[in-house]
């Protein structure tokens, strides 16, 4: 009875065991994404600044720069402030980090990579991802210091404010593809990109994404000139880490979302479709990557009464608007 059962349970535990080797190869990749995409951001402002960047560190190309930055900050003291909440100073690195990777979890990357194909993965990406700004408030407000306190509040403006227009601008794709589901999406975009059906919506949903990643030039909770580094100010080692890791998961995850609902996800063009799906979406991913860091090195950091006002006043009724002319133009000709 016991070896039937043990046979019985063995595809389970094999299945078990792939996925579980496969997470962890997701992981170790978006992992190695996130220190060479660093040093990516350095090298490509190194010269468009008309400098080197990292170039002793891994040879003269710095490849290992990243890699020394990390164990630096692994290796340092962990300091926590005596009057600082202890047990939420602790846990607001893991709140911020957590999110980060689970929402990996949804995103098909080819036609027959992908681990959990639910029904509501762009949903469930948008809530999953909201829970970080929880984690940033609650590290700004442990710390006990005023300057975190504010970048935190900062953060917190910021990001739900942002998720508004972003969650807006993509009803319109839904509407399209009559899902929220990530690979039917991706399908309905067989013959034309919704970024060719979408305009508005890709520019509303891109530019609410690099507010979400507080990014330049919406990088106020995190201001280094006027802040001292936002809400992550009394963070040391390992949990300072810990924020900056989730920021550029967020970079991977982010760039992975643009390129399946607006750039057609794994499809070809008609004429290039030769090339494989998982080439296809790699070469898209890098290029929304590269325009992500381009946006840094380009843009001065708007006021935040700008920044406040850019959302409420123009993302908003703009993917409002484009909900209608949508639905309008759906109920009329298709």
């Amino acid at each position: 009875m016991l070896l039937q059962s043990l046979l019985q349970q063995t595809p389970n535990i094999m299945n078990m065991l792939i996925f579980a080797f496969l997470a962890v190869m997701l992981l170790l990749g978006v992992l190695g994404f996130v220190t060479y995409a660093i040093l990516a951001e350095r090298k490509v402002m190194g010269f468009m600044q008309l400098r080197q960047g990292p170039s002793v560190t891994g040879g003269r190309y710095g490849l290992l720069q990243t890699v020394a930055d990390v164990l630096k900050l692994l290796l340092k003291e962990d300091v926590i402030p005596k009057i600082a909440d202890k047990p939420l100073f602790i846990l607001a690195p893991v709140i911020t980090f957590v999110p980060a990777f689970v929402v990996l979890a949804v995103l098909p990357f080819t036609e027959n990579l992908g681990f959990a194909d639910i029904g509501i993965a762009l949903l469930y990406y948008v809530a999953i991802s909201g829970l970080s700004v929880i984690g940033i408030m609650i590290g700004g407000w442990a710390s006990n210091n005023k300057y975190s306190l504010i970048g935190g509040m900062r953060a917190a403006a910021q990001m739900i404010s942002y998720e508004i227009p972003l969650v807006l601008s993509v009803i319109g794709v839904i509407m399209l593809s009559g899902s929220l589901n990530l690979t039917t999406i991706v399908e309905a975009q067989s013959d034309l990109w919704f970024v060719v059906y979408q305009p508005v919506a890709f520019f509303i949903f891109f530019t609410a994404a690099v507010a979400e990643l507080n990014r330049v030039p919406f990088d106020l909770p995190e201001a280094e000139s006027e802040l001292v580094a936002g809400y992550h100010v009394e963070y040391s080692g390992f949990r300072f880490a810990f924020f900056m890791l989730a920021e550029y998961v967020y970079l991977f995850a982010m760039a992975a979302l643009t390129t399946l609902i607006f750039l057609g996800g794994w499809h070809s063009l008609p004429f290039l479709s030769f090339i494989p799906g998982t080439i296809w979406f790699v070469l898209k991913f890098m290029l929304v990557v590269f325009v992500l860091l381009w946006i840094r090195f380009t843009f001065p950091r708007i006021r935040g009464d700008q920044l406040m006002e850019f959302a409420w006043k123009v993302l908003i009724p703009l993917a409002l608007a484009n909900i209608f002319i949508t639905a309008l133009i759906r109920g009329l000709f298709l």
